[in-house]
């Protein structure tokens, strides 16, 4: 893209007021990005990452956070744009960030100034266009981010227990951007700048719109309606089997769905970003900070303010999980030297005191990986390279992740590098050097993993590897830490109330731990969010690939009995436990769950 007129310098901040646009000699903004988060001025955070990509291009570029949405004024803050409004809920589903598991409020909200709940609506996106609207009706607006890009199919909605149109059409937006959104962004304003109406762009890969005939294109995958899905759940699930096969980009079709008298057109997902591209990402001139008019803390920037992002993508295609849907399969990793160079512009920053928190991604042992045959990823359909058993396409060699880990340890400056990102332990199995590295030099005494469940039957429904991978990663860990002459410990994580999972396999998993003598603090309870495996199974109450019924706990006490089993430790929990074991039929159990006695020794113990 060709540079047009820029006025910042390094050291600022996007503005985020008409005075600080002016302050750079700006009258006028190209792109103004609404967002629910605060604005930090980090890469880990969306909106900043696009709009800086987008002013390096030479754009004017500014961005309203957390706007009051009572009225149009606060979305009138910075004028009106030349080129488009971008508009993000942040980076969470807003009812996800607003509601726990048991669609009760939360009080917090950690993307926030004091982590205060309330700096943004419910269905966040939807709210923000409408005022965009109101206060410009014929500025387009490009709808994004996690909340737009998982609900841009006609999706079911656990908060109001039905299925939802596409959220194109709630928010009466002009185009969707699905996914990570650097390539098509990039393009419209492109074309735009080429003079092109935005009505006419419409083929740009990774982007949605509304149409009123179908598309004139040689591959098109129509799905049922949405009238359809809301009305059967077969249907439902048919429409989310066909689709989970056109998430490669290198043979995705076009896919439409009807609502109504309406189409609504996905075109195929964006390509994914080559090293150069992640490289040059990363570059940009982020200050690694809030914005300067913030008074107080923001959890989600301390959290992440020493880390560093190595790749993104994730090819487990666990049900749960949505980063797939987001990021992709297909793994994009940054070059060796463009990591060290973030590593060291971090040490620079006043702030740090020489402890890097993670060096990672979504999966943080997938760095460095892909697939070893060209032809067969430009047909795959597949929508995980580990489930049911691992491709043999996919490279695991780690010697490129092990040696990052080795060398991030050299910089100057930089006295300690953690790795918190979760990794695959199964995918560890054919890593012993990251291993190696890992255990002795990046773990602070604990590991974090997450198994999810240890009965087979339900980690396959969870797509996810068994007890048996556990016991071997156990094994393993406890042998490499001897190794290194460490005392380090597991930290495993699972979920209550995931599709396919009873009564009876959560004390099957309860008694597991009992014998291995471990006790589990933390219990996510599954909350079915929009766009994944598992939450069509939730609403469905069918593996939609192969046709098969699934139980799932609905009601709030078979919820609670299934997250109670795994606290059957804690005090508090043993009611709920026995009710849990009278209701499946498991009395006889109880002495074993309860007794002082712990049966046989698990691996390592």
């Amino acid at each position: 893209m060709k540079k047009v007129i820029s006025g910042s310098r390094p050291g600022q901040f996007l503005p985020m007021t008409a005075e600080e646009a002016r302050k750079r000699g700006w009258n006028e903004l190209d792109v103004v990005f609404v967002t629910g988060d605060a604005y930090v001025d980090h890469p880990s955070f969306g909106v900043p990452l696009l709009a800086r990509l987008l002013e390096s291009k030479g754009l004017r570029v500014g961005i309203i956070a957390q706007p009051d949405w009572r009225s149009k004024e606060p979305f009138m803050a910075l004028g009106r744009p030349r080129l488009f409004f971008a508009v993000a809920a942040g980076a969470m589903d807003s009812m996800v960030a607003h509601y726990t598991p048991a669609r009760k409020l939360r009080r917090d909200d950690a993307y926030t100034p004091g982590n205060q709940h309330g700096a943004r609506p419910n269905r966040a996106t939807i709210v923000y266009t409408s005022r965009l609207k109101e206060a410009y009706r014929d500025v387009p607006v490009v709808i994004g981010g996690i909340e737009a890009s998982l609900r841009r199919l006609a999706h079911y909605d656990f908060w109001e227990d039905k299925v939802r149109r596409s959220i194109l059409l709630d928010a009466k937006a002009d185009l969707l951007v699905f996914g990570m959104g650097e390539r098509p962004l990039l393009e419209v304003t492109e074309r735009l700048l080429k003079g092109e109406p935005f009505a006419s762009i419409r083929d740009v890969r990774g982007t949605a719109f509304a149409a009123s005939t179908l598309p004139e294109c040689a591959a098109v995958l129509q799905l049922p309606s949405f009238e359809e899905v809301a009305a059967d759940r077969a249907k439902y699930a048919e429409a989310f089997r066909l689709y989970a096969g056109e998430q490669n980009p290198f043979c995705a079709k076009t896919v439409v769905q009807p609502h109504a008298a309406r189409y609504l057109v996905c075109n195929p997902p964006s390509l994914p970003l080559e090293p150069e591209g992640l490289d040059a990402l990363y570059a940009l001139p982020f200050q690694k900070a809030p914005h300067p008019s913030y008074r107080e803390a923001i959890p989600a920037y301390e959290q992440i303010r020493a880390s560093i992002t190595s790749h993104r993508g994730c090819f487990g295609g666990c049900a749960f999980c949505a980063i797939a849907q987001h990021q992709g399969k297909i793994i994009q990793s940054r070059s060796e030297e463009s990591i060290l160079s973030e590593l060291e512009r971090l040490t620079g920053h006043g702030w740090f005191r020489g402890s890097v928190t993670d060096i990672g991604g979504p999966t943080a042992n997938m760095y460095g990986l892909s697939c070893g045959n060209s032809a067969a990823l430009s047909r795959c359909r597949r929508d995980s390279c580990l489930f049911p058993a691992p491709c043999h396409n996919l490279v695991t060699d780690d010697r490129r992740s092990a040696r990052l880990l080795a060398s991030s340890r050299q910089v100057k400056g930089v006295k300690h590098v953690a790795v918190s990102s979760g990794v695959r332990y199964d995918l560890l199995e054919r890593q012993k050097g990251y291993l190696r590295e890992l255990l002795g030099h990046h773990v602070g005494g604990l590991l974090k993993v997450a198994p999810e469940h240890l009965c087979d039957r339900v980690t396959e429904t969870m797509r996810k590897p068994g007890k048996g991978s556990f016991e071997k990663f156990r094994e393993a860990f406890e042998r490499q830490s001897a190794k290194h002459g460490k005392r380090q410990h597991i930290v495993p994580y699972f979920i209550s109330g995931h599709p396919g999972c009873t009564l009876s396999d959560m004390v099957d998993l309860a008694l597991i731990l009992k014998r291995w003598g471990m006790k589990v603090e933390q219990v996510q309870d599954f909350t079915p969010t929009p766009g994944t495996l598992a939450t069509c199974m939730y609403y469905t109450g069918i593996d939609p690939f192969t046709g098969e019924q699934v139980h799932v706990a609905r009601t709030d006490r078979e919820k609670g009995q299934q997250k109670a089993l795994l606290l059957y430790h804690l005090p508090e929990q043993r009611k709920a436990c026995l009710d849990a074991l009278r209701a499946c039929g498991r009395r006889s159990e109880e002495a074993e769950l309860f007794g002082g006695k712990r049966g046989p020794a698990g691996p390592g113990k």
